[in-house]
């Protein structure tokens, strides 16, 4: 069985989290209950559960309220954080960036299942905090131009400069990060979603399958529909509806 915690001010949405579970993960078994920061970090740090299902907005804080006082406790205890959350925009980037799993208020069975399948993946590898660590550093940030995004598979979790991510190349439902001075890490989520995080640090879809930083393009061959030569020396295709539009961008910046 694994082991879990819910900490979530509302004993309705517990209980509604309990029957949840029961029916689509049985394998979990919630072995206590908080219902506020202080004890919260109390049942936390006193079972050590293997995950914890963690709401965000409580009476007497948050739950980065309390991920702050087990990290100041070093009383990390799980790597396994599930936040269950209303609709918040920048704390739900702060989750993407930091490769954390959130679950939005009603929680929806599909979802839960996506996220405790990847719990059962996690918890066959060796605990890693340093996501959780990258979370609460993008949390206490004023803005939510973050300038690293932690990447989680197999090999556990890689936290890197969004600055040295080269290119991102699309494999079926997984993306190959293409990253300066280091092998490429390969991620089970699709382009469109790394996509959506990255447009704003100066990355552009060129292709279906290429995403790519515009800080290490060489050069724009204007063949055919045109082909972008990378510092990786890969060379890369462009969509033919792009193509205008690179065009436009690239001629300022090469220039």
């Amino acid at each position: 069985m694994i082991t879990a915690v819910l900490v979530d001010d509302d004993v309705n949405l517990r209980e509604g989290m309990r029957g949840l579970l029961s029916i689509y993960a049985p394998d979990i078994s919630i072995i206590g209950e908080a219902e506020s920061v202080e004890t919260g970090v109390e049942i936390i740090n006193k079972i050590k559960p293997q995950v914890v299902f963690l709401d965000i907005q409580m009476n007497d804080g948050t739950g980065f309220d309390i991920l702050e006082k087990l990290s100041e406790m070093n009383g990390k205890v799980t790597s396994n954080i599930v936040f269950i959350t209303a609709y918040e925009h920048y704390a739900i980037k702060a989750f993407r960036f930091s490769a954390l799993d959130f679950l939005l208020k009603p929680v929806i069975p599909n979802e839960l299942e996506k996220v405790i399948e990847k719990i059962r993946t996690v918890l066959e590898k060796d605990s890693d905090y340093s996501h959780i660590d990258l979370l609460l550093e993008n949390i206490r940030k004023e803005t939510d131009n973050f300038k690293r995004i932690a990447l989680s598979n197999s090999d556990g979790i890689h936290l890197i400069d969004i600055c040295d991510i080269i290119r991102c190349e699309s494999n079926d439902n997984y993306t190959n990060f293409i990253i300066k001075n280091r092998k490429p890490i390969l991620i089970s989520k699709t382009l469109k979603e790394y996509e959506e995080l990255l447009t704003e640090h100066d990355f552009v879809r060129i292709h279906q399958s290429h995403l790519i930083n515009l800080s290490f393009v060489k050069s724009f061959e204007k063949k055919e529909n045109g082909l972008l030569l990378m510092s990786d020396d890969s060379y890369l295709p462009i969509a033919q509806r792009k193509r205008v539009l690179l065009n436009g961008i690239l001629s300022k910046k090469l220039n």
